[in-house]
């Protein structure tokens, strides 16, 4: 799906902006809220969560639907002359759109965006716009909400408590933000329109001075003049100048000395595609991404991930877009001297995406797909008794909305340089019965649509074991390991963690494909501190990072390391979560931590090239 862009055809209308807002009490579609002005409505920002935008605990934690509603209207030739399209960036995580009181589009899914066709069914003058949200979730949805809370017997409302009311219990450790989380647009396109733009390049010699590229393009055109419309497609370099051209749905662009997009050191060209009346542009960067033997490549060279999971988390807006803080994050990245980061647990914002693009930021691209794990929680997941995750009758339910999934980010995403890898799913039974049955088709699916053909990859949890028992091992090009030896399994002992730590990867070491921590690190409460280092102190968040990084150190296999979290955010309540994970490297207003510091110097001593040769 192309992002909503301007230009000498299309027009974009942001809706975002203050909406009316009521929470369903039970009786909001029976009573056909939908239908006309929400009666006691309050006001709600549009983009954002709306879990901390008003006070108390029936509020934030809500369970079911809400309505957002606004007038919404479109002059009438523009309606006579042009496609009108609304679209949804990511509504969390079941939208019915409602016009003038019929429904007109329902989706599933929180993260990826979804549209559809208003033109014909508005009138003149003002619509009526309503969008119905469900925050619930369950074993069909991703992600995965169970019937008990993954933090088990330490959760409040463990021990046996019976509940009084509904509420969701979420299989992965992470708020649950809802809402309209990104913008909902109005965009046109002539009547006759570009669908979809699809780029690959090809790079003669990554490594020379002036290495030649060939980029492969396919054009979708849809409308009732798409056979016959003349289709031309442009490169343009970041001066405007033109340096190629070519005709027809499916060609190649030739580039001879092509400027290739690199990390930290971006370098986008521009495509136009003129299709009739239509013209749409995107920024492209050209690059190279292999993996071979134990080295992942960028443009033919050794990479070496330096960087963090991530949470699309601030305060107040909770999952809800915040481009300065996207701004303001990646800055910290570069003092830092990371390169990359891993859309933890979720497809990101597509404008974080192109500004990933546009900073030279190396990103793990990764699906809805969490909580897809049974064992969480000591795996009492069906009234109190233990259940399989892939069991057929009990078990997860989540198959096909998966291979959506995989479908819909790889159609987004597909034409961003700063994407090298996906993932497939964060910390799933990648071990037990069924496993390979389940995951084998969707790394298939993406390595079919991906039409570069990325490596694709799962990150591991700790209780997946090794390659013998991991299905990773047989799946995934890259092996990505969530490991807490020092914290979970360990600590505050350093030295036994130690040893088990090498103990896996010499057993990782034999299957001879490159590897990287996806996670590791320790709570930490800003400002804790005492001259022995003991556990939630800033120095023992240093002193774990230490021992694992000087084990990383020592395997040439070893292409990455990515901390768990770049900042502290906000989860469930437990016992062991206080105001949310505590693991980041800042705080969640991005105050620097002792840790920040010392991988400030790490970071800038390690080149994001040949560090390992």
């Amino acid at each position: 799906m192309l992002y909503p862009v301007m230009t000498a055809s299309r027009l974009v209308s942001d809706l975002s902006g203050v909406w009316a807002f009521k929470l369903d009490d039970g009786e909001g579609f029976a009573q056909k809220w939908y239908e006309k002005p929400l009666e006691g409505a309050m006001t709600m920002p549009v983009p954002a969560s709306y879990n901390d935008l008003k006070e108390g605990i029936s509020f934030r934690d809500h369970y079911g639907w809400v309505f957002y509603q606004r007038e919404i209207s479109v002059p009438a030739y523009v309606r006579e002359n042009q496609r009108v399209m609304l679209r949804c960036d990511a509504v969390t995580h079941h939208a019915k759109i409602y016009l003038n009181g019929e429904m007109i589009c329902e989706h599933f899914g929180g993260f990826l965006p979804f549209e559809v066709e208003i033109g014909g069914l508005m009138k003149d003058g003002s619509n009526l716009l309503t969008i119905a949200v469900d925050n619930v979730i369950d074993y069909t949805t991703l992600p995965v909400g169970g019937q008990g809370n993954m933090m088990g017997g330490m959760a409040v409302g463990g021990g046996g408590y019976k509940e009084s009311k509904k509420q969701n219990h979420p299989n992965f450790d992470f708020f649950n933000y809802c809402g309209i989380t990104r913008k909902v647009r109005i965009y046109t396109t002539p009547k006759t329109w570009i669908a979809d733009v699809t780029l690959k390049s090809d790079v003669s010699d990554p490594l020379s001075d002036a290495p030649a590229a060939d980029i492969a393009y396919c054009i979708d055109v849809q409308g009732p003049e798409k056979d016959a419309a003349k289709v031309i497609v442009e490169l343009f370099d970041k001066m405007g100048s033109k340096v190629a051209e070519c005709a027809g749905a499916e060609g190649v662009l030739k580039v001879d000395k092509v400027t290739l997009w690199q990390p930290g050191k971006a370098y986008l060209y521009t495509v136009r595609v003129t299709c009739g009346e239509d013209v749409y542009e995107l920024p492209y960067g050209v690059r190279t991404v292999k993996v071979d033997g134990i080295r992942f490549l960028i443009n033919g060279r050794p990479f070496y991930f330096k960087g963090y999971g991530k949470h699309e988390d601030t305060f107040p807006n909770g999952r809800g877009m915040n481009e300065a803080m996207y701004v303001k994050d990646i800055s910290l990245m570069k003092w830092q001297g990371a390169n990359s980061f891993r859309c933890s647990h979720y497809p990101y914002s597509e404008e974080m995406m192109r500004l990933c693009d546009e900073e030279g930021i190396v990103v793990v691209d990764e699906t809805t797909a969490v909580g897809i794990n049974f064992d969480f929680g000591g795996g009492a997941n069906f009234n109190g008794q233990k259940v399989k995750t892939f069991d057929k009758e009990h078990g997860i339910r989540t198959f096909e909305h998966h291979m959506d999934v995989v479908r819909d980010l790889i159609a987004r995403d597909k034409n961003h340089a700063c994407v090298v890898m996906w993932n497939i799913a964060n910390e799933p039974d990648s071990y037990s019965e069924g496993a390979y049955e389940y995951f084998k088709p969707l790394y298939d699916l993406a390595k079919e649509l991906d039409p570069e053909k990325r490596p694709c990859t799962l990150t591991s949890v700790q209780m997946a074991g090794g390659p013998d028992t991991d299905v990773s091992a047989k799946l995934s090009d890259v092996i990505c390991l969530n490991r807490y030896y020092g914290w979970y399994v360990g600590g505050p002992d350093l030295e036994g963690p130690e040893l088990m730590l090498r103990a896996e990867l010499d057993a990782w070491q034999k299957i001879g494909k490159p590897l990287m921590f996806t996670e590791y690190g320790a709570d930490t409460v800003m400002g804790m501190h005492d001259t022995t280092p003991v556990m939630y102190t800033e120095e023992y968040q240093v002193d774990y990072y230490k021992m694992n990084n000087a084990v990383f150190d020592e395997y040439d296999f070893v292409v990455g390391e990515h901390v768990w979290n770049f900042a502290d955010f906000a989860t469930s309540q437990s016992l062991v979560r206080i105001q949310g994970n505590k693991k980041g490297l800042f705080t969640r207003d991005r105050k620097p931590k002792l840790a920040a510091h010392y991988f400030k110097d790490r970071w800038h001593a390690i080149p994001d090239f040949d560090y390992k040769k």
